[in-house]
């Protein structure tokens, strides 16, 4: 199946993460193979299909109607398959090159010796930060905080696979409320998570806003003064650079757009000071995020 960047193969990769939004992949490509067939059934039949429409249209109409309703049903199967691609790549191979390019933009693992993953899920993310623990010989670690006991079981075992369970430790709980102390991590990342809270409230209601911008005042909290933030996630990025301005952190930056289950998305890192001080911040493109 080919290499990835740091010079892993794809199937080891698959075995140890599997396919997460396998539901959703499975709709897409039933409809995509449903349209296809369609469109076929559509170039196979069209002149009896034409002769069944003319005593709905009128002369020569019925041909543009079959012509335009087999070219959407052709294009919605393409745009299925698409999406169906789009979402293949998104669940392992583009989280696992987003994970190494956040990881990346940590200045120096060895001095870490705290680090939080906020809905780590599977654990893509999190492993990529214990291989970064592991090879700088550091004595730190990383907590990986997810909703469910059983998601924190199952990242244990990826954990196990890579190598890297002596660096990794789990816990289930409420990413609105951290069970954690002030002041807490060096490091604190996440990756395509925050918008998921509050979503049965609706992704565009005020109420999934008040709860996406609680859990980013969480994050301020826990990290030290002068520990790196590292978020990338879907949608929501423009609130979140909002809130970072109004909470006062420093060196903020956004990645370039990365087209992500179907949705724009960015990292978002930043620093927290190590004095809090009043004035509005510069927020800074960061091509190389």
């Amino acid at each position: 199946m080919g290499k990835t960047a740091g010079n892993r193969d794809w199937a080891q990769i698959y075995a140890i993460y599997g396919i997460e939004q396998w539901q959703t992949l499975v709709f897409l490509l039933f409809h995509a193979f449903v349209f296809s067939l369609l469109s076929v059934l559509f170039l196979i039949y069209f002149d009896q299909i034409c002769f069944f429409l003319d005593s709905f249209f009128l002369s020569g109409a019925a041909r543009l109607a079959a012509g335009f309703t087999g070219a959407v049903t052709a294009l919605s199967a393409v745009c299925l398959l698409f999406a169906a691609a789009n979402f293949l790549y998104s669940d392992v191979p583009l989280q696992y090159e987003m994970a190494q390019r956040m990881v990346s933009s940590v200045g120096d693992w060895s001095c870490v010796k705290t680090a939080l993953d906020l809905g780590c899920g599977r654990g893509i993310l999190l492993n990529a930060v214990a291989t970064q623990l592991k090879k700088t010989g550091s004595s730190g670690r990383v907590v990986g905080l997810d909703r469910s006991k059983r998601t924190t079981l199952s990242t244990l075992r990826t954990a196990k696979l890579e190598g890297v369970q002596e660096y990794v430790t789990c816990r289930e709980g409420d990413v609105r409320t951290l069970p954690f102390g002030d002041n807490y991590f060096d490091v604190v990342v996440s990756s395509v998570f925050v918008h998921t809270v509050g979503k049965e409230h609706g992704q565009k209601s005020v109420e999934a806003a008040a709860e996406r911008m609680r859990v980013l005042g969480e994050i301020v909290r826990v990290v030290k003064p002068g520990g790196l933030c590292v978020v990338w996630d879907l949608l929501h990025v423009p609130e979140y650079v909002r809130r970072l301005q109004e909470l006062k952190m420093e060196d903020i930056r956004v990645s370039e757009r990365v087209t992500a289950f179907m949705a724009a998305s960015h990292i978002v890192s930043f620093r927290k000071p190590s004095e809090l001080v009043a004035g509005p911040r510069e927020v800074r493109l960061d091509w190389r995020c």
